[in-house]
Parts: structure tokens; C-alpha cells; sequence
């Protein structure tokens, strides 16, 4: 409990850090006609009012979307590969409690995986599918609710299902 306590803090704190939007001064100089010549003038440098959001691709599906993934780059080669073999299986026998089971399972490994590398906005979306096969899972719910409840806290709106973006690609070094 203190651990999951002190992520979320550090979550908030690294979130927040790296989402500010605040104005910053910018120094200009008017040589036409200087009022004073020992004064800088300043104003406030102004950005597009709306950013547009970077979209994302699911190639698979041929969908686009506004989320951008966030956070750490991590290999996910494993994890994915436990993702398409259990929903492999799970397509073969789609009423067998056991392997919803176990997609659940290799879908909540891989968003535990993600929360840690900070990539919130592609976490969630695993964290969804893991209740989608395994409703009963309380940490998965858990933990969509401190996403949502961190992106709320910087008056942003988590991404909606079926809107999160895939985890950042992962280059080896």
C-alpha cells in the first residue's frame, strides 16, 4: 500500500512537472523608438491556443486517435507475445473461463509493466481489457480509477476506451 502511495505521488509529480502550459516572459527590443534606453521591454509569448494531439496508429485496425503515448519506452516484446498467444488460444474456446483467465492476466502484466515505465495513457487501455475478460480483477479497476483520478488532478481527461494509444516503440540502444 505505501508503495502503490508513493508511485501515484511520484506519478502526480512527474506528470505535472512535465504539463505545465504557463506563459514565460520574452524579452524584445524596440529600436524604432526606444522610450528609454536602460529598460527592456517584455511581453508574453504566446503559443497555439489548442495544441492538436498527436495521433496514434493501430495498423491492425486501421484506427486513428488524439492520445499520445507518454512516459519511459520499455520492451514489450514478451508481454506482447503472451497477449496474442493467450488471445490466440482464448479465440479457439471463446467460453472458457480459464483462458479469459489467463488474457486477462497477460493483459494486466503488461499494463503493470507500462504503469512503471509511465506510459499512463497506453496502461489504461490494458487495464481495461483485463476487466473486459476478468471483471472480478480489483486491482485492474484500481488502477483505472488513479489514472483517470491523475489525469483529473491536471484538469485532463483520460483517454476514453478504445482511444488509448499502443506503448512508445522501444529502440534497442
Amino acid at each position: 500500500m505505501i508503495k502503490e502511495k508513493l508511485l501515484l505521488v511520484t506519478a502526480l509529480a512527474v506528470i505535472s512537472a512535465g504539463c505545465t502550459d504557463t506563459a514565460r516572459p520574452v524579452a524584445q527590443s524596440n529600436n524604432a523608438a526606444p522610450s528609454t534606453p536602460d529598460r527592456s521591454q517584455t511581453a508574453i509569448a504566446h503559443g497555439p491556443e489548442t495544441k492538436p494531439a498527436a495521433p496514434y496508429a493501430n495498423k491492425s485496425a486501421g484506427e486513428t486517435g488524439k492520445w499520445s503515448a507518454s512516459g519511459d519506452p520499455i520492451d514489450t516484446k514478451d508481454l506482447d507475445t503472451a497477449v496474442m498467444s493467450a488471445e490466440k488460444a482464448l479465440a479457439g474456446k471463446p467460453s472458457d473461463d480459464k483462458l479469459k483467465k489467463a488474457l486477462a492476466d497477460a493483459f494486466y502484466k503488461r499494463a503493470v509493466a507500462l504503469t512503471d515505465a509511465r506510459q499512463y495513457a497506453s496502461a489504461i487501455g490494458d487495464y481495461r481489457r483485463t476487466l473486459k475478460h476478468d471483471p472480478s480483477n480489483a486491482d485492474a479497476k484500481e488502477w483505472v480509477d488513479k489514472i483517470i483520478m491523475i489525469y483529473g488532478s491536471l484538469n485532463k481527461q483520460a483517454p476514453k476506451e478504445g482511444e488509448e494509444p499502443p506503448p512508445l516503440p522501444f529502440k534497442k540502444a
